[in-house]
């Protein structure tokens, strides 16, 4: 089973390079972030034609996830539940039960500026996932968190961690966040995999960051244990970042072996 989380950035903007990259990746299981779309205005006859079933949260302009599987998508759940905050509309979570696997795309507030509102409230919202998950779900179970988590786990995953002091992504309460939910029971895919450093997966549009290879992973595949140990290859997509009208974001991709 291959699974994969990519920030689109405007599906609208991306749909033709989500079309091609579909055909040519064939992902059984897709992740989106980003999408900017109502759920009326999201492609769903489209990926239908192109062999997957798919759910979408989103309100318009801003934020927007989805899931896409072509091995079956049923038990959707839009947001925290019931008892969501943020139910007027922030649009960052969704999940569904994909196969054996319960699948959630996760699309982390940005933080903008440390110590501002929009930095507390994105701590805020990571607290609130940490809760979701000791609720709904089992650390032994089959799961996968997906998505863009604006955290950068560690200076490993910053082209020059000097350049990011300072900055969201990478302050100590954001990491910690992130551990916590590690903690709970998760395991960064990639990472099994791929140990090294020099490995991202957002670029800025500016000043020829992508070409110059100045990066941050911050697209992350979470695991329960019992999936992560059944993963068996992992990738970073760049070519997906290249060419025209490209999103800021490459795909990441997980292979499993179930």
């Amino acid at each position: 089973m291959r699974l994969a989380t990519w920030n689109v950035n405007s599906l609208n903007a991306r749909m033709p390079r989500v079309e091609e990259w579909l055909d040519y990746a064939s992902p059984d299981i897709l992740c989106l972030q980003e999408t900017k779309l109502t759920d009326e205005a999201f492609p769903t006859e489209r990926f239908a034609e192109l062999g997957y079933e798919s759910v979408h949260h989103g309100s318009g302009r801003w934020n927007g996830v989805a899931i896409l599987s072509r091995i079956g998508l049923t038990d959707s759940s839009y947001g925290f539940g019931d008892d969501d905050p943020y139910a007027s509309g922030e649009c960052r979570l969704l999940s569904a039960r994909c196969g054996s696997i319960v699948v959630l795309s996760v699309y982390v507030p940005n933080g903008r500026e440390v110590g501002s509102e929009y930095y507390e409230a994105k701590l805020l919202w990571l607290s609130h996932l940490q809760e979701y998950l000791a609720k709904r779900f089992d650390p032994m179970s089959m799961l996968a968190v997906c998505g863009d988590f604006n955290i950068a786990p560690t200076d490993k995953d910053l082209w020059d961690p000097a350049f990011f002091e300072g900055h969201t992504h990478v302050t100590e309460p954001e990491r910690r966040s992130l551990e916590e939910l590690l903690s709970w029971g998760l395991v960064d895919v990639f990472r099994l995999h791929r140990p090294e450093s020099g490995l991202y997966s957002w670029w800025d549009y500016r000043g020829g960051d992508f070409h110059q290879h100045r990066g941050m992973r911050i697209d992350l595949i979470l695991t329960t244990e019992s999936l992560a140990k059944r993963s068996r290859w992992v990738l970073i997509d760049r070519n997906a970042r290249k060419g025209r009208q490209p999103s800021d974001h490459a795909p990441v991709v997980v292979d499993f072996d179930l």
